[in-house]
């Protein structure tokens, strides 16, 4: 075994097979939402639900209690997502993509503040306040919160809320010994990009033809 594989993937000896073929499924079926997403096809959210299901019982099991947190947000936000995304009124969606208001700048503010505040909680209640990863895990799940409440709203600035908790997460899941998340949030920092790129594209064509 190369230096190098060993590196990036030797923690795996560690796991159960189960538990590694669930990470891959899970990284497969997040990357396939993000891709949907980005070029806002509903289908975003019956594929975030299958990869969010199975990272609440990978997370809890890796004791990163607010990503966990964040997926079991995530699941419950595409039930929500998938509605709004989908209802029509006189035959027609009622949800273009759009810019925040000031009134969800100031609801988007209070969501990540609120966040924060109960994820230290969780981790003071369950004594995991022990490592910095902690802190990062509490940042970025203030970060996500918000971006998939905008996201389910079809706000453009999902993709910048998303794109900072992608690009926190990299070294955070790799630190933690789990490689195939850590790539996932690469290529999520990409598609984050490319979908606020074509997001702001749409955004655009509708205001010139309007």
């Amino acid at each position: 075994m190369s230096p190098t594989f060993e590196y990036l993937f030797g923690q795996y000896a560690d796991y159960t097979s189960i538990d590694i073929a669930l990470e891959i499924t899970a990284v497969i079926f997040g990357i396939a939402s993000a891709l949907f997403a980005w070029h806002n096809k509903v289908w975003v959210y019956p594929t975030g639900i299958v990869s969010t299901a199975i990272y609440v019982y990978l997370l809890l099991k890796w004791s990163l209690l607010g990503d966990m947190m964040i997926n079991g947000y995530y699941f419950i936000m595409s039930i929500y997502g998938w509605y709004v995304w989908t209802r029509k009124i006189d035959g027609t969606y009622v949800v273009p993509i759009t810019r925040t208001t000031a009134l969800e700048k100031i609801v988007a503010v209070l969501i990540a503040v609120a966040t924060v505040i109960f994820v230290y909680i969780v981790y003071i209640t369950f004594d995991k306040w022990n490592d910095w990863t902690a802190y990062v895990d509490t940042l970025t799940t203030g970060l996500f919160f918000v971006g998939m409440w905008l996201l389910a709203r079809r706000k453009i600035e999902n993709w910048i809320f998303l794109m900072i908790g992608n690009i926190i997460s990299i070294p955070l899941y790799f630190y933690k010994g789990f490689t195939f998340s850590s790539f996932q949030y690469i290529i999520f920092t990409g598609i984050a990009i490319f979908g606020y790129l074509a997001w702001k594209k749409n955004l655009n064509n509708n205001l010139v033809a309007a």
